[in-house]
């Protein structure tokens, strides 16, 4: 959600309303300030789940301004056929409704996204605000209608063609013959004089219009059977078309099959089966195995293994026990859990993630948008030119009339831009759908095509290059039950260091020991009982509480911590020897970095609010190459803007320290972020799982797409270049043209749904 606030007076206190983005974006649920440029503007993107609208409102009135709107978002289906041109002049008619402050639409996405101010527009009334100027729209939630009817008429148009050629072969009447090709015209360009009337309606002039002059051009020369042709395989074509696109879309509506419309909820000592809609908040839900979660939240009991693939894109099942999260629309497979629920159906990751994608369906490419505003002009220039062809000809007498006119109509034909049309939305399409089977979401074209021009990687440290949580790498001392004494003593405790130290000893298998007598200082360290010996854990300086010196060790120019385990009962006190704990790089961090390198990256940044030991250390280990430490939020958001500055930078980060960054960068990259919310309104692209490997692909992704994208431009503009040669120097056959141009459109189709296929992209 959105608030926009103007200042209300110059703050006599002498506030600097320039630094009201670093301030408010501290408060948690705020995920984004932009001051205007001349600071009389105010403009706040907020989580509606972490603070709510009146909250966001006196944040903006603690900085002196005045809150003026609050912005929603309404995704609505757009249905008919219309050119993307058309969808330009519907977004610009949209936004001149009081109310709406931004549309973006897309025929071949079948979307239209609405963003509005709420106090001018409610937000039951968009729908029909919308379908006063015009547009056919409904919805989104409801089901998709059309697409059956084309396909049958396309059948019939080809029946009437066939029985026409081989009546006019047989001595079938002409009268027969003729309407049989009435037939074929009738059914071949009933849709395409639709969307023709449609585009005149918007003062626009599309391809359907110029395959209809052409197929009626034809028809007047003498010519039925090559108009009734074109007719045909231009609908199929356009079949063709819709379903390529289908399969992209179908891809992502997938996705909303994941979430079950009903939960087994608890109801004192039973359970009723209840929609998911009726579910309220705390209330526990009872999932069996091989059951569908419905709803996020946590466990409460039991235990199990969920496949999170369909969310998250990992491969393996997630080991879950009480206070582990769970996601609607994953798989419980091994054992039944209770589940406290912690987000209604609407607000669910699964519900989010859906509507996601569905809105990147209408985020178009910029170079999308240059094509659809090109389309109107090239069009005319096709008209123009067949015109041209028909009269100068005429004039100088090079011909007879049939011959020049049909001359003129094989070059509308094939001169149309039916291929570059749909070569670019096929690819993004295409790619955001393949994205989006891997747990990899990108926002929109235009995020996909930003990442095609990334040149610096930013990471953040903790939590994305790193796991983000304490692990043992390294065990030193003269007693074999080390680990295991200092384990004892630490399951007492529950600091974090502490829990490293016991999850590494059960991860080895070994026995844990009753302590007793436990006593802890603060943030120094622990001692008890153990088989009658008295055990000491922490750090050096709780050690010289028993009169220890300080060791020597090595760890922390290593960037780790030293725990030390000490024996107090024996005399002296002596060591035991020494736990080294340190934050670590995810498995894949240094792989992953190679193959961004690999790829044309030229700079890996990292950046963390650690200490240069731990930076330093942690930097050589994954070899990026420079490291930025003790960076403060404010301090963070600085370099990225700093470095954006010479080129395009993306910033990845988890989504809650590191918003305004991620916000700031050319291309923000949410990591692992499956129920984080911050993360998935402030990045570009939303990664839901915690493979950091997904960020070489997402951007080796990218490059693919863009270079699909050149082979369909490239393709599509010398097929136009040779058909149109052939047309004017070689006498061309409006049939051969028909087949070329409509031919073209389908390959251009077909080349972009590779995108869709699971295989890695291929190296730049």
């Amino acid at each position: 959600m959105r608030v926009m606030s103007n200042r209300e007076s110059e703050n006599p206190e002498g506030f600097c309303l320039a630094e009201a983005g670093p301030l408010v974006e501290s408060h948690q649920g705020i995920v984004k300030a932009e001051v205007s440029g001349d600071h009389h503007t105010l403009t706040l993107d907020y989580d509606p789940a972490r603070i709510s609208t009146e909250e966001v409102k006196a944040v903006a009135q603690q900085v002196g301004h005045e809150p003026v709107a609050a912005y929603g978002r309404c995704l609505l289906r757009l249905d008919g056929r219309g050119c993307e041109a058309c969808a330009l002049k519907l977004e610009s008619r949209a936004e001149k409704i009081p109310g709406i402050r931004r549309a973006t639409a897309t025929y071949l996405g079948g979307t239209m996204t609405v963003t509005f101010d709420g106090r001018e527009l409610p937000g039951e009334h968009v729908v029909q605000a919308v379908k006063e100027i015009g547009a056919k729209v409904r919805p989104y939630a409801e089901e998709e209608t059309g697409g059956r009817l084309e396909i049958v008429f396309t059948a019939l148009t080809l029946a009437f063609l066939l029985t026409a050629f081989i009546g006019s072969k047989t001595h079938l009447p002409g009268a027969w013959v003729a309407a049989f090709y009435a037939g074929a015209y009738l059914t071949g360009g009933w849709f395409g004089v639709l969307a023709s009337i449609d585009s005149l309606k918007q003062r626009t002039v599309d391809v359907d219009l110029l395959m209809v002059l052409a197929a009626l051009g034809a028809a007047c020369v003498g010519a039925p059977l090559e108009g009734a042709m074109l007719l045909f395989l231009f609908s199929l074509s356009n079949v063709l078309q819709d379903f390529a696109i289908a399969r992209t879309r179908k891809a992502i509506k997938s996705l909303m099959k994941l979430r079950p419309s009903q939960a087994l909820v608890k109801r004192g000592a039973g359970a009723e089966i209840t929609p998911i809609e009726r579910v309220t908040l705390d209330d526990v839900i009872v999932v069996r195995p091989g059951e569908r979660l419905p709803l996020d939240g946590t466990v409460l009991e039991g235990r199990t293994a969920i496949d999170e693939s369909s969310v998250t894109g990992e491969s393996l099942p997630v080991e879950k026990s009480p206070g582990s999260p769970v996601f609607a629309g994953t798989i419980n497979q091994t054992g039944a859990i209770e589940v406290r629920v912690t987000k209604l159906a609407q607000d669910s990751t699964i519900a989010r993630l859906i509507q996601m994608v569905e809105v990147a369906q209408s985020e178009k490419a910029q170079t999308q948008r240059w094509l659809d505003r090109a389309e109107q002009y090239y069009a005319m220039g096709v008209i123009a030119l067949t015109l041209a062809l028909i009269v100068v000809p005429w004039l100088l007498h090079a011909g007879t009339f049939a011959a020049i006119f049909y001359r003129a109509m094989t070059v509308m034909v094939v001169a149309s831009p039916c291929a570059l049309v749909i070569s670019t939305p096929a690819t993004i399409l295409s790619a955001i759908g393949g994205a989006a089977r891997r747990g990899i979401l990108f926002k929109g074209g235009a995020h996909l095509e930003t990442a095609a021009t990334i040149k610096t990687v930013v990471f953040d440290k903790t939590g994305t290059l790193t796991e983000g949580k304490p692990r043992v790498t390294e065990v030193a001392g003269s007693d074999p039950d080390l680990l295991a004494l200092a384990a004892s003593i630490e399951t007492r405790s529950e600091h974090p260091l502490a829990l490293a130290i016991v999850n590494e000893a059960r991860d080895r298998g070994l026995t844990l020991l009753a302590c007793s007598d436990f006593q802890s200082v603060s943030g120094q360290g622990a001692s008890g009982l153990v088989n009658g010996r008295r055990i000491a854990v922490g750090n050096a300086r709780y050690l010289a509480g028993f009169g220890l010196p300080e060791p020597v060790e090595p760890y922390s120019s290593q960037g780790k911590t030293a725990v030390y385990v000490v024996e107090i009962t024996a005399t002296p006190a002596r060591y035991l020897g020494v736990i080294a704990i340190a934050d670590v790089l995810r498995a894949d961090a240094i792989e992953t970095i190679r193959t961004l390198k690999a790829n044309g990256i030229l700079r890996v940044v990292m950046l963390t609010g650690d200490n240069q030991h731990v930076a330093a250390a942690i930097a050589k280990e994954a070899g990026v190459d420079e490291f930025h430490a003790g960076l403060r939020p404010e301090e963070k958001l600085a370099l990225v803007k700093q470095m954006k500055s010479a080129q395009p930078v993306a910033m990845v980060g988890d989504g809650v320290n590191d918003a305004p960054a991620l916000a700031a960068a050319s291309l923000g990259i949410a990591m692992g972020a499956a129920g984080t919310d911050v993360a998935m309104e402030t990045a570009d692209v939303v990664l839901m799982n915690n493979h950091l490997a997904n960020v070489a692909f997402a951007l080796g992704l990218s490059r693919n797409a863009r270079r699909v994208v050149i082979q369909n431009l490239t393709f599509a503009l010398g097929v136009i270049v040779v058909l149109i040669t052939s047309a004017l120097g070689l006498h061309l056959p409006l049939t051969l043209g028909v087949v070329g141009h409509e031919g073209s459109t389908v390959l251009v189709c077909l080349n972009g749904l590779r995108l869709l296929l699971p295989s890695a992209p291929s190296r730049s």
